[in-house]
């Protein structure tokens, strides 16, 4: 049992700490009645918390104006990305076809490829269309030529060979487009300046010569077909060995057909060639 000494002292405790301040309002009623409690809420400050509370309603309604702005642009970003137009989805498809056969064309890419084996010989196939290769020639023929309409062709032949290897150069340097098969180029693409993809130099430079051949030397038939079957398997060599996709070797053939028709309609005449020749060789004869 506890003794009422005990019992005293807490109910003073208590009692102690009821009469403190943070207490007071549940002891006691505050001396003012409700109507003057209502009062002094009425008159209290008021004015000075409406600006915060108009800066907040104003703060919500410009971050739901930016919202909105932002709902309204999203949409057509999401348009343009997700909905391309029509163009857009033609040119990706036939992109898309063009590697996935490329890549499948490419079976001599590398020697353990399915067609490994052949790797070399459709190398050397593809060296008959460097460019090196035919100005090298073109250069030893002229030297060896002693007939003026030999000449003539011989120097516009050269002329459109430096021609089709500038404007190749030009504009794989532009489109900068790799090949279906991540290859380094050799030395001799280095110095023929064949370094990228699109458009296929060996396909242009092809085309270009077979058609001046043909159109400014008599062959028999069986020649002319078998120049236009080289022309063809030279253009498909380099896709047989990984280096261009086909839509290359396709604009390559159609550039070397433009340099043709750029060359005719720039022939250079008998007397022009032989100045050329003159002054390349640093003598005024007629003949070397």
């Amino acid at each position: 049992m506890p003794s009422p000494f005990n019992v005293r002292s807490r109910v003073r405790e208590r009692n102690g700490v009821l009469n403190r301040p943070e207490f007071i309002s549940l002891n006691q009623q505050p001396s003012g009645s409700t109507e003057s409690r209502r009062g002094s809420r009425r008159s209290a400050p008021t004015i000075i918390m409406k600006p915060q509370s108009s800066q907040q309603s104003e703060e919500p309604t410009d971050s739901g104006s930016r919202d909105r702005r932002e709902s309204t642009k999203l949409p057509e970003e999401d348009c343009m990305l997700l909905n391309p137009s029509f163009k857009g989805i033609a040119m990706n498809s036939l992109l898309a076809i063009d590697i996935c056969l490329s890549k499948r064309m490419g079976v001599c890419a590398y020697t353990s490829s399915s067609w490994g084996g052949c790797r070399s010989m459709v190398a050397l196939l593809a060296l008959t269309g460097h460019g090196i290769t035919w100005i090298i020639g073109t250069i030893v023929c002229l030297t060896r030529s002693n007939t003026l309409a030999g000449q003539e062709v011989l120097v516009n032949l050269l002329l459109a060979l430096i021609l089709d290897v500038m404007t190749v150069a030009g504009v794989q340097s532009l489109v900068k487009r790799r090949g279906p098969w991540e290859m380094s180029p050799g030395f001799l693409d280095c110095v023929a300046m064949d370094k990228y993809s699109f458009p296929a130099a060996h396909a242009s430079r092809a085309a270009m010569v077979s058609k001046f051949l043909l159109s400014h030397l008599v062959l028999a038939v069986p020649l002319r077909i078998l120049l236009v079957l080289w022309a063809f398997l030279v253009g498909m060599s380099r896709v047989l060995l990984g280096k261009h996709h086909l839509t290359d070797m396709v604009c390559g053939f159609a550039l070397g057909m433009l340099h043709f028709s750029l060359m005719e309609t720039v022939w250079l005449s008998s007397n022009t060639c032989q100045t050329i020749i003159s002054i390349s060789t640093l003598s005024w004869s007629p003949f070397f």
